[in-house]
């Protein structure tokens, strides 16, 4: 079955249709989602998607671009978070420097807390990285990211920073991008990063694969990713769907 290691279910996209939409992913092959959490109310949402799906589990953190809300007090609720059953990771938390604000101290500050958080609860994290490769890099050095493990999800970086995240211990996360037509650094990327380091995402409601681009994202087009990988990998679609399950459920600690 399919794990979905990326989804944004409480998005308001899908506030028109998400349980018929969820209803319906089980029989289309996915077997798994995980509901990402980028806010302390999104974090609640997931939580709250993990307990009503048995098929769900839910990750908690706050995006760079949220890192505003922060404080020690909210701090306290991710924690609380963490030690719930269902929840398998924290995240997604990071670095994204495309827009001005928050500014990139503040967003250093709260990712550097959210990895010693991840470390104090013993759960991998999910990491967000947009034009901020190098400080990306340099924090995970620095707090030893390599012990707590995870993901570098919607990877859109080089191939040599894949292969410094992967010998750190780190998943690659691999979503619609790759089926872009100038998607050339991200097929470099599956070409040279290791099956056993790849995971599949959607990052829905977001980059939806062709020939959806441009609209909504949802899990049931996670087909059309393993087709491109199993085509640059030169394996089955099966191989693929198998291999990337269990990197998944290695990686959220769920075998």
């Amino acid at each position: 079955m399919i794990f979905d290691t990326h989804a944004h279910y409480d998005d308001e996209q899908f506030d028109t249709d998400r349980e018929e939409l969820i209803g319906s992913l089980k029989d289309a092959g996915i077997g798994y989602v995980a509901n990402i959490g980028a806010s302390l109310s999104s974090s609640q949402a997931s939580m709250d998607l993990a307990h009503k799906y048995d098929f769900f589990y839910a990750v908690v953190g706050v995006h760079p671009s949220e890192v505003e809300e922060l404080d020690e007090e909210n701090i306290k609720k991710l924690i609380e978070w963490s030690k719930d059953d269902k929840c398998v990771a924290i995240g997604e938390i990071g670095l994204d420097y495309h827009w001005p604000d928050p500014a990139p101290e503040l967003q250093k500050k709260w990712f550097r807390r959210q990895l010693q958080i991840a470390r104090e609860v013993k759960l991998p994290v999910v990491i967000h990285s947009r034009e901020a490769a190098q400080d990306t890099l340099d924090i995970m050095k620095d707090e030893h990211a390599e012990d707590i493990g995870g993901v570098v999800h919607c990877f859109s970086y080089s191939k040599e920073i894949a292969d410094i995240c992967t010998k750190m211990g780190f998943y690659i996360g691999i979503g619609g991008v790759l089926t872009f037509k100038n998607a050339k650094k991200m097929v470099e990327v599956v070409e040279n990063t290791p099956m056993d380091r790849i995971i599949l995402e959607t990052d829905c409601p977001y980059l939806a694969p062709e020939p959806f681009r441009g609209k909504r994202n949802c899990s049931l087009y996670l087909p059309y990713v393993v087709d491109k990988m199993a085509e640059i990998k030169k394996i089955t679609r099966e191989e693929v769907i198998k291999i990337t399950e269990d990197n998944a459920r290695r990686m959220y600690g769920l075998f």
